[in-house]
């Protein structure tokens, strides 16, 4: 099958195309490069021998995305494509009210303009707001501590909406955890323009001495080391959800959503200790204050990713950390 994706540069998108065409699938990318960068196509044919189809666009101008769409004629949709960081919402919610939702609209139109009605949708666990208990399950109540994450509220709803509407269009909205780690090769890992905002890239970057010290944000949550608490899941069991959920969508089942992670939570100073102790590095770290919209723990069930999509993960807390390192020593000595 041809898969588009939007935001296929990005960290889980592009370990999503290798897995993709490693399974057989042609890829096609759409990426406006405002987080990710265009190098990651060359390190994308070296992994797969192909030369993957790449647009530049952003999502947000509907006539040269909608021109695309219809080009190419995609069998499946994966939307990867979105501003992400939680901090960064928080101060500037507009920014994310106007970029994720109307870029999602966009794409639905375009996909309706083209009759392709295979979606898969790049959710969060933020949607389940702060949870009264963990592990998570998909029937958990709804809400959302911060406009990044009411955002991929809205946008499941839109989908619901419209898949009652149209009995033709199949999505399956994926409700990530905590992706870290890198491919196997190195040749492509989580390296965000300017500061990270995510744990894993923040550590690695401090472990190479391009960043002073790690904020550790917030040792006062009721949790056993005070840190906060997320499932962490290697991006490359991640990435495979998507091929099982492109499978799924071949089966016509209107709307299916599922958790992906590893139904384990690990606090920061649990990852933080763990890449000490197995890379062998000094990572330097302080306490400061929390930060708004974060919560205290949050981990999955993926029971039902496992009964209905076959999905187990793979890699370990030790191979996240380790491949994490790998990745950003050989981008060092590049």
């Amino acid at each position: 099958m041809k898969i588009l994706l939007t935001g296929g540069l990005g960290y889980i998108g592009s370990h999503t195309a290798v897995d993709c065409i490693e399974n057989g699938h042609e890829v096609v990318i759409v990426d406006n490069l405002s987080n990710s960068k265009i190098e990651v196509l060359g390190s994308l044919k070296q992994i797969t021998g192909k030369n993957i189809k790449f647009y530049k666009c952003d999502l947000c101008d509907f006539n040269k995305f909608s021109k695309i769409l219809k080009k190419e004629k995609p069998d499946q949709v994966i939307h990867f494509a979105g501003l992400k960081a939680v901090g960064e919402s928080v101060q500037k919610p507009l920014m994310y009210y106007n970029n994720n939702l109307v870029s999602t609209l966009n794409l639905l139109k375009a996909m309706e303009l083209c009759d392709c009605n295979n979606l898969i949708f790049s959710s969060s666990a933020t949607v389940y707001g702060e949870p009264k208990s963990v592990p998570i399950t998909e029937d958990f109540p709804l809400s959302a501590t911060n406009p990044y994450g009411r955002t991929k509220l809205m946008i499941e709803e839109i989908l619901g909406d419209y898949q009652k509407a149209n009995k033709y269009f199949n999505v399956v909205i994926l409700r990530y955890f905590n992706p870290i780690g890198a491919h196997d090769s190195g040749l492509i890992g989580e390296d965000p323009n300017g500061i990270p905002n995510n744990l894993m890239p923040y550590i690695t970057k401090v472990a190479f001495g391009k960043l002073k010290q790690l904020s550790v944000f917030g040792s006062d949550y009721n949790t056993p080391d005070g840190t906060g608490v997320r499932d962490y899941i290697h991006v490359c069991d991640l990435a495979h959800a998507h091929v099982l959920a492109i499978n799924k969508n071949t089966e016509n089942k209107g709307l299916l959503i599922y958790n992906v992670g590893t139904g384990k939570g690990y606090s920061v100073l649990d990852i933080v200790n763990t890449f000490i102790k197995n890379n062998k590095v000094d990572v330097p770290y302080k306490i400061v204050e929390r930060r708004p919209g974060d919560i205290a723990e949050c981990y999955a069930s993926s029971k039902k990713a496992s009964k209905e999509l076959g999905f187990k993960a793979k890699y370990n807390l030790k191979d996240m950390v380790t491949s994490a390192y790998n990745y950003e020593k050989k981008h060092t000595n590049l």
